[in-house]
């Protein structure tokens, strides 16, 4: 199985997380193993590497890829959603790092038969987990013309959300759209030409959206890193990649209400809410040099946000 997958602020990721070489660190985006890989060699044989995927292709790819770890290395098939009991399950109740790296894996977008991608045909799939019940397809036939704008629209960001999901609806009306090819042209036709000559491929967007939507993806972040900051040890710290301006505004957000003492609406003349800060963030995103976007053009949208637990 070819899994290639280049993973993006590799050093910053694991020099900004990793402080303990005897410590216990979860990679809850395990995907090529990339991160998980250069965290474990910097673990003493006491020390562990957990990964976490519901992707069980990454999974097979992952484990032979960290068999030359010294470490103590485990590797557990699920969504990230569910870390605190999955670790817990393992006896596992304090951790000194946690990576989230939510970037879909190269692997992902390149394999067409798992229809993530705008540039090779495949089925109209964009499932992380093969055996959910949730496909793009099922979201562009069946879901009505309001459920699909809003999504393109917020999911997206794509200014064109009103006019694709008109082309959309009126295509599907004449037969099933199946694959990701069909979606493209559907996409292609509803974009005006001058609007498509300059920035990204016409359909990214959109299929960022029912990507999003397939896999819940914004659904679960603020309650997983708040899973994830309840069990990590003191000084121990959680970082989080994200690759667009919805999960990182998550990300920052759930730091910011973390990090925060009184969440108590400002118009209270004394505090009630008796909230405690339990974590230190940086302010500052770390971004991708102008090196690593030249070599992986897919990092140019990266940022990657640390908190450290008080």
């Amino acid at each position: 199985m070819e899994f290639n997958h280049t993973s993006v602020l590799l050093r910053e990721t694991v020099d900004s997380v990793v402080t303990n070489p005897k410590g216990i660190y979860v990679d809850c985006t395990l995907g090529g193993a990339g991160h998980a890989h250069a965290v474990g060699e910097m673990l003493d044989p006491e020390g562990m590497i957990i990964g976490l995927d519901q992707d069980e292709d990454a999974l097979s790819v992952a484990r032979q890829r960290l068999s030359d770890l010294k470490c103590q290395v485990l590797t557990i098939p699920t969504n990230f959603s569910n870390l605190k009991e999955a670790l817990q399950n393992e006896g596992i109740y304090e951790v000194d790092g946690f990576i989230f790296d939510l970037g879909v894996s190269s692997y992902q977008l390149d394999t067409p038969e798992r229809g993530f991608s705008y540039m090779n045909d495949g089925p109209l799939d964009m499932r992380m987990d093969k055996e959910a019940p949730l496909t793009a397809e099922e979201v562009v036939n069946e879901y009505d013309a309001e459920a699909l704008l809003q999504i393109i629209r917020d999911y997206g960001e794509e200014r064109w959300a009103k006019r694709i999901v008109e082309f959309i609806v009126n295509a599907r009306q004449e037969k099933r759209i199946t694959t990701t090819g069909d979606l493209v042209r559907i996409i292609k036709q509803a974009i005006p030409a001058k609007a498509r000559q300059d920035g990204p491929h016409p359909a990214k967007r959109t299929f960022q959206a029912i990507r999003i939507e397939v896999n819940r993806e914004l659904a679960i972040l603020h309650d997983s890193f708040v899973d994830a900051v309840s069990m990590l040890k003191p000084k121990g710290k959680i970082g989080v990649i994200t690759f667009h301006s919805l999960e990182d505004r998550i990300t920052k957000q759930t730091f910011k209400e973390l990090s925060t003492a009184c969440i108590c609406p400002p118009e209270l003349p004394m505090c009630v809410c008796n909230h405690k800060a339990v974590v230190k963030a940086k302010n500052k995103a770390i971004e991708p040099s102008a090196g690593e976007i030249e070599v992986n053009p897919r990092a140019r949208s990266a940022k990657l946000r640390v908190a450290v637990k008080l």
